[in-house]
């Protein structure tokens, strides 16, 4: 493996890009369906139908980005040319999304298929070579560890901020007109984050290069995934815990609008959650020092099963409490994220030592597959109960609504973790073997002739 260290500038530029990210990311998994449904004029069911319709088509196109990645060739390397080209076309279509053109039902409803179609598409094939690229950077596992634990410490600050400035912007940009709002706040995220990613272009270096000489076929990288058990168990990982989190991120604006009657609220709780989140990501490589990162994640999903589950007993009027469980679950959260994908590097390292191949592209794609269609489920599941307890945009809820919001926040939440806990006991690439396999890559790669 290359012995060259990464440098504490390269450490926090890798990681600044993915608050770029969430200048996307967390728009969409908080606002973007009550954007729908009370600024656009799309009933809930049709939104939730929509968002998980193009969520499933976008997830199949995350293989043929991550295979199209790993086979691009250019003097920046394989994945980091992405991150300098992409992000204005992603701009232009972020704005277009949160428009609001003056058409029909049936005109605006093909205008969000179109717009988020394209939206999620385009930013797959940034974030995607964003994400492979943590698994080129450095060969090493403490590093891979710093360089995921700055990128997600980096994210939630990104999400932080998102949440707090947007409903701020939306008001002050369009000067009470929600609609303008949004569509001029999309302008300001898209600017920024297009800066951000060209900071993290300028500070960061390709360093780990295959064993193979060329890249395998397509259809090879996929069976191979097919037989990595260590990255089908987080395959599986991903695809639950982004369900899990999406269901409390998105259902939180509703909780407070409709059950806590304090809509005001979401300016502050959703930061106090992702600032939790970020100190959590922060502890990452302490924790990973001292407890290996199989055993560490099965505890925080066990810690976070009962305090999403204690969130079910929180009456409307206890505020305080609200915000302590929400601060407990970004701590026990937040270093979900740096964790999963360190393991993903692992993953790719195990099948190119089995294997003598190795597709980073492809194994970080068919993750982000696993979580958009977490999140288009969860989608799903919120647009599903909404219409079967009578949902009503801008309306008082009934008991049954106010409930299904409640359980949103709670149980089925907790359910999805407690999963992913299980999932992890079958998980083998503890630190001693990742020990093994990287002492074994380095000596067949000392091994090759120079070129």
């Amino acid at each position: 493996m290359p012995t060259s260290k990464l440098t504490q500038r390269e450490i926090v530029g890798y990681g600044l890009g993915d608050m770029g990210f969430n200048f996307y990311w967390t728009n969409i998994s908080t606002f973007l369906l009550i954007f729908y449904t009370d600024v656009f004029g799309i009933t809930a069911g049709a939104a939730a139908t929509m968002l998980f319709v193009v969520k499933i088509f976008n997830a199949f196109t995350d293989p043929m980005i991550g295979a199209f990645a790993d086979r691009t060739q250019t003097r920046w390397g394989k994945f980091r040319p992405y991150l300098l080209f992409m992000p204005l076309p992603l701009a232009v279509i972020g704005v277009l999304t949160y428009s609001t053109p003056d058409f029909g039902p049936t005109g605006k409803l093909v205008w969000a298929y179109v717009t988020y179609l394209l939206l999620m598409t385009i930013y797959t094939g940034v974030n995607l070579p964003y994400s492979a690229l943590s698994g080129v950077i450095s060969g090493d596992a403490r590093e891979r560890n710093a360089i995921n634990a700055s990128r997600f410490v980096a994210g939630f600050a990104g999400g932080t901020i998102v949440t707090a400035a947007s409903p701020r912007l939306v008001a002050w940009l369009g000067g009470g007109d929600a609609a303008l709002g949004w569509t001029l706040t999309m302008v300001f995220w898209g600017v920024a984050a297009a800066v951000i990613f060209a900071i993290t272009f300028s500070a960061t270096t390709e360093r780990v290069q295959p064993v193979q000489a060329a890249p395998s076929s397509v259809r090879q990288d996929i069976a191979d995934l097919r037989s990595n058990l260590p990255w089908i168990l987080l395959f599986f990982l991903a695809l639950i815990i982004m369900l899990s989190i999406t269901l409390r991120m998105t259902s939180a604006a509703y909780y407070f609008k409709y059950v806590v009657n304090r809509p005001e609220l979401l300016a502050t709780f959703m930061p106090a959650y992702l600032l939790a989140a970020a100190a959590g990501t922060a502890c990452t490589p302490l924790l990973t020092r001292f407890i290996d990162k199989r055993k560490l994640l099965i505890a925080l999903m066990l810690a976070s099963t009962v305090l999403s589950t204690a969130f079910l007993f929180v009456d409307a009027d206890q505020i305080v409490l609200m915000y302590v469980l929400q601060i407990a679950l970004g701590l026990t959260l937040g270093p979900k994220s740096p964790l999963s994908f360190s393991m993903l590097a692992d993953s790719a390292d195990y099948n190119e030592w089995r294997n003598g191949r190795r597709a980073t592209g492809m194994t970080f794609a068919a993750s982000s597959f696993a979580q958009k269609l977490g999140t288009a489920v969860a989608v799903a599941v919120i647009g599903t109960l909404f219409t079967a307890l009578g949902y009503v945009p801008n309306a008082a809820q009934s008991a049954e609504s106010q409930a299904g919001i409640v359980w949103l926040m709670s149980l089925i939440p907790a359910g999805f973790t407690l999963l992913a806990a299980v999932i992890m006991v079958f998980y083998t690439l503890d630190n001693p073997t990742m020990a093994r396999i990287q002492a074994d890559l380095a000596a067949r790669k000392s091994s090759l002739p120079s070129p």
